[in-house]
């Protein structure tokens, strides 16, 4: 019988300690706290990520009902409803941003191997942006509509393991367009994109890194063809054309060739026209890019279903920040745990299994590979001897 540590602090261990330290003292995170430091934090929210619990008094609840094992956990700190609030409104997100950077870094190194196209050598990024509803009432900060608060994840994905790489939290009125001013471009890097982020003066910024992007064109482009190259029409190609474009202000922000890639989607029965600034990919391969865009949303779905970021333990934007935030560093950190142990399971199993183990002391491999095992039956000892 396994007698050592707890789930919880097996799947902790995985956190590179002085990192945080770092994060937490480049902030002051720590700076006159006594009794719940800023680890006592991340640990109690955590723990709220990975249980699934719905508010402050659910953490306060669940984890005194466990107090004889708050030391094995890690928690150091005094539990209480009021001294969580405190902090998380408190201590600064980006202690927990900070930290969250650095697992993204980490969890990047060890899915750098993951096949993704194989014609495709260079890294795969994702750009796209999702909603979360709020009441204007309770978090008048974050106004997005005449009655209706919202903040919106802007978020680059890396398409070899789906690890998030860039996340930006802005209130709903952000247009999703400018989150392109915010990147750091990856030269000969491949960004996919839909039509929200069509803007030719910040698309022509990808010819001077040079970085390679896929979008989705408009019905009333305006553009001249210049020539046009066979296409396979079997595979759903309609055609591959090299254009330029003819509008007024269009023609003057991106004065350069462009690509455009008409492809019938049949099973929807769908014309869809991609435009790129790669001029040597197959047309196949753009279509294939673009479809790829998909894996962003199923990350939105994903989070939003599994991790604590619709319901949120307090009302300030450094609270929902720190939240946030935190519930990205776990999804990071199951992640790295998944590739560390070699573990085959979706991280969508993984949770789900953590979720309701994590005061066991089960090691984590036989946990996770092992849930459907069954030990032989044998007699009871009440059973009474019939011959």
């Amino acid at each position: 019988m396994f007698t050592g540590r707890l789930i919880f602090k097996q799947i902790m261990d995985f956190m590179p300690l002085p990192t945080f330290r770092r994060c937490v003292a480049k902030y002051k995170g720590d700076f006159k706290v006594k009794k719940f430091s800023c680890f006592d934090q991340f640990l109690c929210m955590a723990f709220a990520q990975i249980t699934h619990r719905e508010s402050l008094r659910d953490i306060e609840i669940c984890l005194r009902s466990q107090n004889k094992k708050l030391y094995h956990m890690g928690i150091r700190g005094k539990i209480s409803k009021s001294t969580l609030a405190d902090a998380n409104e408190r201590r600064d997100w980006r202690i927990y941003a900070e930290f969250a950077q650095s697992l993204i870094a980490t969890a990047r190194h060890l899915y750098r191997e993951d096949p993704f196209l194989e014609e495709l050598d260079e890294t795969v990024y994702a750009l796209d942006a999702t909603t979360i509803d709020l009441c204007l009432s309770v978090f008048p900060w974050a106004q997005f509509r005449k009655k209706k608060a919202a903040i919106k994840l802007h978020t680059l994905l890396d398409l070899k393991g789906n690890i998030p790489t860039f996340i930006h939290i802005s209130d709903g009125k952000l247009h999703d367009v400018n989150a392109l001013d915010l990147l750091q471009l990856e030269a000969g890097a491949y960004y996919v994109m839909n039509r929200g982020y069509l803007d030719f003066e910040r698309l022509y910024a990808f010819n001077q890194i040079p970085a390679f992007f896929v979008t989705r064109a408009k019905a009333n482009m305006q553009y001249k063809r210049r020539c046009s190259h066979p296409v396979d029409k079997e595979t759903g190609l309609r055609c591959d054309q090299t254009i330029l474009l003819t509008g007024f202000y269009t023609s003057k922000h991106y004065p350069d060739i462009l690509r455009r890639v008409k492809f019938l989607d049949t099973g929807t029965g769908k014309s869809l026209v991609f435009l790129t600034n790669n001029i040597t990919l197959p047309a196949l391969t753009i279509a294939q890019l673009y479809h790829s865009r998909w894996q962003v949303e199923l990350f939105f779905k994903w989070i939003k279903q599994h991790l604590r970021i619709k319901r949120f333990y307090g009302t300030s934007e450094n609270a929902v920040k720190t939240q946030v935030w935190i519930a990205v560093s776990v999804y990071l950190l199951v992640a790295i745990m998944k590739k560390r142990l070699n573990l085959k399971e979706s991280l969508y199993t993984i949770l789900q299994i953590l979720s309701i183990s994590v005061f066991e002391k089960t090691p984590l491999f036989q946990l996770v590979t092992e849930r459907d095992y069954r030990t032989p039956d044998a007699p009871s000892c009440n059973q009474l001897k019939l011959f």
